[in-house]
This record gives structure tokens, C-alpha cells and sequence, in this order.
């Protein structure tokens, strides 16, 4: 208990920070944002792990508390200069150059140098209830997925994928999360600046993503939320 009260205290002490960076890029960001939330149901459920990388250290949804989140960042890209295979090779060629350096931190613990391969694992240093270590459970020439592990403050999965459409590119981000325990789902589902530190941080990343490839979003950023309240 005074472990979790600790980690708590960190998180708040930490939060204000956070508030004054996603304020600021609020403040000048021109891009436009759609969201929408809504219900969700079974469709909404993660992707299985492949067995040869679901451990005991993974932290899987059913492991959490609360509702589980779905959510959706998608940006179209025109006048890009790559394919959707070269899009995503820039993009894991250093994971560090797509997100906001001022919140979050991607630090190898373990896998060897060069794109990340299944079974490698990293932790993200935010300043909001998003740190934890996760490790690569799958990766293609479109797409990168990842699973959180024990002692991170979600449980559940993230993927980043590119694709084309039309004479456009398509870069995503799909989660599948619920708070890893009953304190971090306070400040998770209650405490609005989580959630706001993290769309901020997924939403310059797809921004970033738009300038790996050359070309400039199209529409702005969709953000959806698909909320589970009743887990099968």
C-alpha cells in the first residue's frame, strides 16, 4: 500500500510539468483533431499474443482494472515521398525521433542494436501514469506491436502500422488498454490530464510520421475511443 501511495505522489508531482507542455503545444498546434468516443463491444478486443512471447511478465488486459480502451489515431499523408514499407522503417529506426522529447523516452533494455525485433523490450519514461516497460510482440514491414509488462500502468497492447491509400499513406496507432491496477485506474479514468498527456503525445507522433515521409497530413488527426465496460 505505501508503495502504491508513493507511486501516486510521484505521478502528481509529476503531472503538473506535463500540464504546462500539452497546454503549450495546444496553444500553437494548427492541426486540426476529430474525435469521437463511444461504446464498444467484443470486436473491440486486443489481437492474441503469440505464445512465444506471452510470459508471465506480460500484462495482459484481462490482468488490469476498469473499462478497456480501444482507441484509433489515424492520419492520412499527401505528397509523401516513400512507401508505406519505408515510412515504417524510418519510423523504428529510432522510435525517440516520432515522440515529443520534452514527455516521453524510449530506453532499449534488452534485444540487440538496429529495429526493434520480437522479444526485445524497452521502458517509456512519461511524466503521467504511461511509464513502464513493454517488449515487441510483433513487427512486419508495415506495422510494430507491443505489449506492457509487469509494473507498467496499463495492461494491454499498442501497434503502430502504415498502409496506402489511394495515392495517399495511412500511418495508425491502435491501443488496446486498461489501467494496470486500482490506483493507476484513478488516475487513468478519472483524472483528465492522462489522458490528455497521452493523446498529445500519440497525436505528435503522428504529425512526425507525416514529416518522415515528406508529405503533410490531410485532414487533420481522427482520434476514436471504443469503450469495454463489461469484459467477457
Amino acid at each position: 500500500m505505501r508503495g502504491g501511495l508513493i507511486r501516486v505522489a510521484d505521478l502528481l508531482l509529476r503531472w503538473p510539468v506535463g500540464m504546462v507542455l500539452v497546454s503549450w503545444r495546444y496553444l500553437w498546434r494548427t492541426t486540426v483533431l476529430h474525435r469521437w468516443e463511444g461504446e464498444g463491444g467484443a470486436a473491440d478486443y486486443p489481437p492474441e499474443l503469440p505464445p512465444a512471447v506471452a510470459d508471465h511478465a506480460v500484462q495482459r488486459v484481462a490482468d488490469g482494472v476498469g473499462p478497456l480502451l480501444h482507441r484509433c489515431y489515424r492520419v492520412r499523408i499527401r505528397g509523401g515521398r516513400c512507401t508505406p514499407e519505408q515510412l515504417m522503417r524510418r519510423f523504428v529506426s529510432d522510435l525517440n525521433a516520432a515522440v515529443p522529447s520534452e514527455v516521453a523516452f524510449f530506453r532499449q533494455l534488452s534485444g540487440a542494436e538496429g529495429p526493434p525485433q520480437v522479444g526485445d523490450e524497452y521502458v517509456v519514461r512519461m511524466p503521467g501514469p504511461w511509464d513502464g516497460p513493454v517488449r515487441v510482440v510483433g513487427t512486419d514491414a508495415q506495422s510494430l506491436r507491443l505489449a506492457t509488462l509487469r509494473g507498467h500502468l496499463e495492461a494491454g497492447q499498442i501497434e503502430f502500422h502504415t498502409s496506402s491509400d489511394g495515392d495517399a499513406l495511412l500511418f495508425e496507432i491502435e491501443s488496446w488498454a486498461r489501467a494496470g491496477d486500482r490506483l493507476a485506474h484513478v488516475a487513468y479514468n478519472y483524472l483528465r490530464l492522462a489522458k490528455e498527456i497521452q493523446l498529445n503525445m500519440w497525436t505528435h507522433c503522428c504529425l512526425q510520421a507525416c514529416e518522415m515521409a515528406g508529405g503533410r497530413a490531410d485532414g487533420g488527426v481522427s482520434i476514436t475511443t471504443r469503450r469495454v465496460t463489461t469484459l467477457e
